[in-house]
C-alpha cells in the first residue's frame, strides 16, 4: 500500500492515543475533584451521570478508531516495515476495553443503568434512595479506573510516538 495512507493511519492512531491520554488524565485530576466539592448530592449526581455517559462514549470512539487505524497500518505496511510497535500499541489500546468491563466503572452498583438520563439520577437523589457517601465513593472508583486507562493509553502513546519517530516520518 502506499507510504502516505500508512503513514496516516499511524498518525490517526498516534492523534487519538493522545486525546484518549488527555482527556483521561483531565477527568480524573481537574473534572472528578470538582464534582466532588460541590455541596450537594443532587447536582454532583446528575453531573456525574451526564460526565461518565459523555465520557465513555467519545473513549469508546476514540479507543476503536486508535486500536483500528494501528492495526491497518500495521496490515498495510510490507513485511519488511511491519513493526512490532504497532501491534503493540494497539493491544495496549485495545486492554483499556478489559480494564473497562473489570472495572465495571461502578455502574452496576448505584445511578446509571443504560438509557438513564442525569435528570433520573437527580430526581433519585432528592428523593433520598441515594446516599452521598456512596456517590462519592462510585466517583472515586470511576476516577481510578480512568487513571489506569490513562496510565495504559499514556504508555501506548509514547511507543506510538517512538516508532514513528523511529519510523522517520
Amino acid at each position: 500500500m502506499s507510504r502516505p495512507t500508512i503513514f496516516a493511519s499511524k498518525f490517526v492512531g498516534t492523534v487519538s492515543l493522545g486525546l484518549l491520554t488527555g482527556s483521561s488524565l483531565t477527568l480524573s485530576f481537574l473534572t472528578l475533584p470538582t464534582l466532588l466539592d460541590l455541596p450537594t448530592l443532587p447536582p454532583a449526581l446528575s453531573s456525574f451521570t451526564h460526565l461518565r455517559r459523555t465520557a465513555s462514549s467519545y473513549q469508546t470512539l476514540l479507543t476503536t478508531l486508535a486500536t483500528t487505524s494501528l492495526l491497518l497500518a500495521y496490515t498495510l505496511s510490507p513485511s519488511k516495515a511491519r513493526h512490532p510497535y504497532l501491534l503493540m500499541t494497539a493491544a495496549i489500546t485495545a486492554s483499556t476495553w478489559g480494564i473497562a468491563w473489570w472495572r465495571k466503572d461502578a455502574e452496576r452498583e448505584l445511578t446509571l443503568e443504560k438509557g438513564r438520563s442525569a435528570e433520573w439520577a437527580r430526581a433519585r437523589a432528592e428523593s433520598g434512595e441515594v446516599n452521598g457517601e456512596v456517590v462519592r465513593e462510585e466517583m472515586e472508583e470511576w476516577r481510578w479506573g480512568q487513571v489506569l486507562r490513562a496510565g495504559a493509553w499514556g504508555w501506548a502513546w509514547g511507543m506510538s510516538v517512538v516508532g514513528i519517530w523511529g519510523d522517520g516520518f
